[in-house]
């Protein structure tokens, strides 16, 4: 079921004071966010900003564009890692 149009998008609320504090740097220094929220909706401030999502083993540097607003973050960072089928496996050969 998805969220109620009422509520804002979920986001983080220490993602979101880390990106304004950012986009309020006067430097304009890219610096990576580390976050294991992979619930938060991305949203158009996170434009230009790279993130590390975490995916259970490791934070996976992902840069926001302006095509990923309204998917959320654990969809660019994937969980399992397909490593193909057994060689001699007959079954996937039918």
């Amino acid at each position: 079921m998805t969220r109620s149009l009422k509520k804002n998008p979920f986001v983080a609320d220490f993602l979101l004071r880390k990106i304004y504090k950012l986009n309020l740097n006067i430097k304009a220094e890219k610096e990576i966010i580390v976050t294991w929220s992979r619930a938060s909706t991305i949203i158009p401030i996170m434009i230009g900003h790279t993130i590390a999502i975490h995916n259970g083993k490791e934070h996976l540097p992902i840069y926001i564009t302006d095509r990923m607003v309204g998917h959320k973050l654990g969809e660019f960072a994937l969980t399992l890692n397909f490593r193909g089928h057994a060689k001699n496996d007959m079954r996937s050969r039918r």
